[in-house]
């Protein structure tokens, strides 16, 4: 029987497999979507299914570059011990390379594009997928940067305790391959969250105004002197969240922005992932868990 493209995509969401994987299952079982199941199942193609509800926040930043282009990738597993294993890192690298060349514009778009040395028809979700069986955790592309240095510009690269933190940072008005580089291993140490304080939000600056304000009048401090403390503490407010105005680690005399300057440049933009930074952790608790199985 003719299986439709419907009922193959409920049966990749169901089980995770590979679209031809499901084609097949569908066919060997006339179309019946239990036994298509129980099919995949049996051949252990399912398998990573079984995954899909832990929680994967350990992983890898990974970084790769082409002459003038660059991509930085967070790809996320379970544990921290696959984030050591070579295929688990032979992955990230041939992700990272396949989203460079194809250049998608979100992650959705990234899976759902053909995957060099896949089969007939498979996708670069399918290849995640495969290795999810092979591996034995859940893993998963978390989100990627792709950066490109035009005419004089350049960027940067730096990846931090093996690939715990990784970012890529732009300068433009300069070529200094060092400078950029010594920008993006500042912004791994300090975690800047924006260039310059324009960028920062008017709603968030005001918010940190009122914040301050209250705590300088708890203070009992007089009025009239109030509103001066206020812009004072907001300005160490700005050196904590702008790059261009914190210290630089390399030369604590000088500013980021001042840095850059003096090699005839400014910061363009910048891309840091620590992986699984805001992903909320499981905690297994053994103890309760082993009881609650003697309790059946």
């Amino acid at each position: 029987m003719a299986i439709s493209a419907k009922q193959v995509k409920e049966l990749r969401e169901k089980t995770g497999a590979g679209m031809m994987d499901c084609k097949k299952a569908l066919s060997e079982t006339d179309g019946d979507m239990e036994k298509a199941i129980d099919f995949l199942r049996e051949k252990g193609i399912a398998k990573a299914a079984k995954k899909a509800d832990r929680v994967a926040a350990e992983g890898l930043a990974h970084i790769v570059t082409e002459e003038n282009r660059a991509v930085l990738v967070e790809i996320n597993s379970e544990t921290d011990f696959v984030s050591k294993n070579e295929n688990f890192i032979k992955m990230v690298d041939e992700v990272a390379r396949h989203i460079l060349n194809n250049n998608p514009s979100t992650v959705e778009e990234a899976l759902e594009q053909s995957f060099e040395g896949e089969g007939e028809g498979e996708t670069l979700q399918d290849f995640i997928t495969n290795q999810i069986a092979k591996i034995g955790e859940k893993l998963s592309l978390r989100r990627f940067a792709v950066v490109e240095g035009g005419e004089n510009e350049v960027f940067g690269s730096y990846i931090h305790m093996g690939g715990r933190i990784g970012v890529l940072s732009v300068l433009e008005g300069t070529t200094d391959e060092q400078a950029a580089k010594d920008v993006a291993m500042h912004a791994a140490a300090l975690n800047p969250k924006y260039v310059s304080r324009d960028e920062v939000a008017e709603e968030e600056v005001n918010r940190e105004r009122e914040v301050l304000k209250q705590q300088a009048m708890s203070e009992g401090k007089p009025e009239n002197i109030v509103e001066k403390m206020v812009e004072g503490r907001l300005g160490k407010f700005f050196e904590e969240v702008c790059l261009n105005e914190q210290a630089f680690v390399k030369d604590g005399d000088q500013k980021v922005g001042k840095y850059v300057a003096s090699k005839g440049g400014k910061v363009k933009t910048f891309y840091r992932f620590e992986v699984g930074e805001g992903i909320e952790k499981r905690e297994d608790n053994f103890a309760e868990e082993v009881m609650s199985q003697v309790k059946k």
